[in-house]
């Protein structure tokens, strides 16, 4: 054995290095020469089991870089190590070392890559548990889902993990129906695969998904239904699939509830429109003595923004904490709701508290102004708004404050300055000129925009809605019969489209025609959507009887409307209200706008816009 010194050029470049560089130099150069005098000394098996620990020690090395580049997400660097040894030192590349590879490879969406990996591999390394694993999240991630299947079929030693990655990569997917098929063939799952049923069935959203997964909770071991992991996956799937019954079962039998299990729940109701049931549930909450997170507070506004009455808003908005009152969220929430029940002063006071207000906010503000028929003020706002936060929500919420106040020109010029105008663009210009009545203008937009677009059922609907305001009959047959040229398959929008015709007839005075396109909508069994109107007193018994009186009021002034029980059940309240707040579901029609002009001081929220009506006129100077 021959123990090479360093040239003289390389010697003298070791003078050139300071003291601690020279020390750290040499120290090295020592032990290699303890090293070589030991392999001298020893026999040929004592060498090899000497290099052998070298060489476990480099592959624990790249292992253990690999993973903590991986952990840093950085996925290239990860890949660049193992490209330098994957040649040089075959031996090296272990198990370990290919799963971290392979999960760079997922991350960066890298399949050529990955793909060549695979090739590559050894049939002992192909037949690894976890170089098979991560093949599937690998083939997965990058949408292979016939290449992870392919790896899954050809282990001959299926895990649990085998089956949770597919069933995982499924829903990923969007082929959770297969991730439920795939568990009916699992011997033995455990928690996560549970989890993974109820996820799937939670995606799938179908009756059989449901009744599969309501199955496998049935016959779940009490221990398995206690499991927290579990209860919440079931939770949301029993939520997700509209079994709100069991959902209320398992929340409110569990021993102890937390602010995520009211929190799901009440996402449920307002996503199905039950807001009462929201605010009831964070009445239960509170006793029980579990504090509301930010989460919660927004779910709340959320319930009182559809219910829409000020007492309710009032009540939760003084229960936020004050530490809350700066999260931008929840302002903008605000901002919305006091908008929405024709608070607008609350609405700009919360505006103007936020420090650095963004899009979001920006518009949220405009939206209030222009539901409540200060267009004025949505414009002044509108032109104060830093330019590059002006999105297409925020063009639709301007034109449409312009809209709700008959300003037509201000419209108009912010319409031309848009530089890509989309449908909702296009449909709420529409809509401003058909409630000025501004007929031939709109029909040419229609025209502009079908031109390069689809036909938007929308844009005949405001057609439509403003010939029914002006009463003009021709224009309502002309619109009603292209929309059914152009939107025969749509049952729910003809029914709408109809009742705006049968009463721009009715209101003509053509009330034989009007009677005869109500009793085919009668025939063809679709329903329309029932007018609902409510408000908020104290109980009453009395209420027919004010209705009655009202009725016979309003008849006599030839006014005959749907809101007259609201509107009873607030006249015998003592005392009187000095305002009356009513909420619909649809939008208000002209005879009951005509008839609550006669009565002061009342707010109503229809399914467009808020209505302030005093001393016989409304806010929105009857462009409705």
């Amino acid at each position: 054995m021959r123990f090479i010194f360093p040239s003289t050029d390389k010697a003298l470049k070791l003078l050139e290095l300071n003291a601690c560089q020279r020390k750290r130099v040499i120290g090295a150069l020592f032990q290699m020469f303890i090293l070589f005098v030991t392999l001298s000394r020893h026999s040929k098996s004592t060498c090899i089991n000497v290099l052998r620990s070298i060489t476990n020690s480099s592959r624990i090395s790249i292992e253990t870089h690999m993973k903590t580049l991986n952990d840093k997400q950085q996925f290239r660097k990860t890949l660049d190590v193992f490209d330098k040894h994957k040649d040089k030192y075959q031996t090296m590349i272990t198990d370990r070392v290919v799963v971290q590879a392979l999960k760079a490879c997922a991350r960066l969406g890298f399949l050529d890559r990955g793909q060549t990996i695979h090739q590559k591999l050894s049939d002992n390394l192909l037949n690894n548990a976890y170089v098979q694993t991560s093949l599937i999240h690998f083939y997965m991630q990058c949408g292979r889902v016939n290449d992870a299947q392919r790896v899954f079929e050809s282990s001959t030693n299926k895990t649990l993990i085998h089956y949770g990655l597919m069933m995982k990569g499924y829903i990923t997917n969007n082929m959770s129906e297969k991730s439920i098929q795939l568990f009916s063939k699992i011997p033995k799952p455990d928690e996560i695969l549970l989890c993974l049923l109820f996820n799937s069935c939670a995606h799938t959203r179908t009756t059989h998904a449901l009744d599969i997964g309501r199955k496998v909770w049935s016959q779940l071991s009490s221990a398995n239904q206690r499991n927290q992991f579990i209860l919440n996956a079931a939770l949301d799937m029993f939520i997700k699939c509209g079994d709100v019954s069991s959902a209320e079962n398992i929340t409110f039998a569990k021993t102890k509830r937390n602010v995520i299990d009211y929190g799901q729940l009440m996402k449920y109701y307002n996503d199905h429109r039950k807001p009462v049931n929201t605010l009831n549930l964070y009445e239960k909450m509170k006793s029980e003595g579990i504090e509301a997170n930010a989460v919660i507070f927004l779910l709340l506004i959320d319930a009182c923004v559809e219910i829409g009455l000020k007492s309710r808003c009032q009540s939760i908005a003084k229960q936020i904490p004050s530490t809350m009152s700066t999260d931008l969220k929840i302002q903008s929430a605000l901002v919305h709701m006091w908008g929405k029940v024709g608070c607008v002063n609350q609405a700009k006071q919360v505006f103007q508290q936020i420090n650095r207000p963004n899009s979001v906010t920006y518009t949220t503000m405009i939206n209030a102004y222009g539901l409540n028929g200060m267009g004025h003020d949505a414009l002044e706002l509108y032109y104060q708004m830093p330019s590059e936060m002006i999105v297409e929500k925020t063009y639709v919420c301007i034109l449409n404050a312009c809209s709700h106040s008959g300003l037509v020109e201000e419209a108009r010029s912010i319409f031309s300055k848009i530089p890509k105008k989309d449908e909702w663009i296009y449909t709420a210009m529409i809509d401003c000129l058909c409630r000025s009545f501004i007929f031939d203008e709109a029909k040419q937009l229609i025209e502009n925009y079908e031109n390069n677009h689809r036909p938007c059922l929308p844009m005949y609907k405001s057609l439509l809605s403003g010939a029914r305001n002006r009463t003009d009959v021709s224009l309502a047959r002309q619109t009603i019969h292209r929309i059914q040229q152009l939107f025969h398959g749509m049952d729910k929008s003809l029914v709408s489209a109809s009742v705006l015709l049968t009463n721009t007839l009715a209101a003509a005075g053509e009330l034989e025609e009007a009677l005869q396109i109500r009793s085919k909508l009668s025939e063809t069994g679709v329903k329309k959507q029932m007018d609902l109107s409510w408000t908020e007193a104290n109980g009453i018994q009395e209420i027919y009887d004010e209705l009655q009186r009202i009725e016979h009021e309003l008849i006599e002034h030839g006014h005959n409307h749907s809101e007259r029980l609201a509107l009873a059940f607030n006249f015998i309240q003592r005392p009187i209200p000095s305002q009356i707040q009513i909420v619909k579901n649809l939008r208000i029609c002209g005879d009951c706008h005509r008839a609550i002009k006669l009565i002061s001081q009342i707010l109503i929220r229809d399914a467009n816009r808020i209505h302030h009506f005093s001393r016989g006129k409304c806010s929105c100077n009857d462009h409705f």
